[in-house]
């Protein structure tokens, strides 16, 4: 159970985004009661099927978002140090480089009939979320308009039992849509970017599921783990810098916004357990292999396992079976930036190694056909 990602809607976390015992909120009530509903419709439209899997690859929509820029240029952060890279930096001169890379892959898993109508389409694609829409829109992003246009592409399109496009949030937490090596785009209408980037996700799945060899039997398997991770939590000295910080008038506008807004999570984060256990999980279907990790995960801990894992294709979907922040690797967080900071990350410094080693072990066990 996995969420994509978009910042025109609203938020599916608690009050306190960092407690696990707060009551559900309307919404979220109404979240889970649809999410029953999802389940309750497929079991309605069970039928015999054939599967397959296939991998294309997009590279001109992902870019690295953090950025080594000169020295002396990157501004402080909200607990007064200076980081290494910039998350979003201008445009300009004072670039230097991107801090780490891409994946372009489009993995596709896809379901028919036996008489090869279009069931569904599971893709995985390592792109944050675009971000085009009107002032005041409720969006779920490229994401969306990707299952429409793939839709299209199959001529799934208003099917007796409908056709079930998906694309998962793959690791992405440092990669956006944004090329800060060029000068920006002039700006289109609403919905022009989100739409050019999902019809080029869209093309690049339809292709790769034209090669696809369908089979009427694979082996499925799953597991699910927890594991014990230390929590980060303000010190004495960032706590007391906090509370001076809250107790000075507020001015929206001034340039303390973002010093605000970290106090405030500094101070939430007080009384926070010191350990998390970190719900893991991963699927086999057939040589395919999906991990989840409830974190928005870098893309360097996606490419690691993709590259040792026993199955081909694997990818990762992030923000799965929870949230717990972001997830840099322990080499990003000597580099600092946003994703790193305090109230954005939550977990201990050495957690991407852990998790990346959790899961390794957990794709090995269900290599054979039977329990591990």
């Amino acid at each position: 159970m996995s969420a994509t990602h978009t910042h025109s809607a609203s938020s599916a976390l608690s009050e306190n985004r960092y407690s696990l015992d707060e009551p559900l909120s309307e919404y979220q009530t109404f979240v889970a009661g649809r999410i029953a509903d999802g389940v309750t419709r497929a079991l309605n439209n069970l039928t015999t099927a054939q599967i397959g899997w296939a991998v294309g690859q997009e590279p001109d929509q992902v870019f690295n978002r953090r950025w080594f820029m000169k020295e002396g240029t990157v501004p402080p952060n909200p607990f007064g140090g200076i980081d290494k890279v910039k998350m979003n930096p201008p445009r300009g001169a004072n670039l230097v480089k991107p801090a780490g890379p891409t994946d372009p892959d489009v993995s596709v898993i896809s379901l028919q009939t036996l008489e090869g109508k279009p069931l569904a389409v599971l893709a995985n694609y390592s792109l944050h979320y675009v971000g085009d829409v009107g002032p005041g829109h409720i969006s779920a992003d490229y994401f969306a308009v990707f299952c429409d246009r793939l839709q299209q592409l199959l001529g799934a399109d208003r099917q007796e039992v409908p056709f079930v496009a998906m694309l998962s949030n793959g690791t992405s937490g440092n990669i956006n849509n944004n090329d800060y090596s060029k000068p920006a785009d002039k700006a289109g209408p609403p919905y022009s970017k989100i739409r050019a980037v999902a019809d080029d996700v869209a093309k690049v799945a339809f292709e790769a599921i034209k090669g696809i060899k369908y089979q009427t039997w694979v082996p499925l398997d799953s597991r699910f783990s927890e594991l014990k991770l230390e929590a980060r939590r303000p010190t004495a000295e960032q706590l007391a810098r906090a509370e001076a910080i809250l107790a000075k008038p507020r001015v929206l506008g001034g340039k303390n916004l973002l010093e605000v807004v970290y106090a405030e999570r500094t101070l939430k984060l007080r009384d926070v357990a010191p350990h998390i256990d970190l719900p893991l999980q991963t699927l086999r279907i057939g040589e395919a292999g999906i991990c989840a990790i409830p974190c928005e995960t870098f893309v360097e801990t996606g490419l690691e396992i993709k590259l040792k894992s026993p199955f081909r294709p694997s990818f990762t979907h992030s923000i799965a079976g929870g949230y717990y922040g972001y997830l840099p690797t322990p080499e990003h967080h000597q580099l600092g930036g946003y994703e790193t900071w305090l109230g954005t990350n939550r977990l201990e410094v050495q957690a991407s190694t852990k998790i990346t080693l959790r899961l390794l072990e957990m794709l090995q066990s269900m290599k054979g056909f039977g329990p591990p």
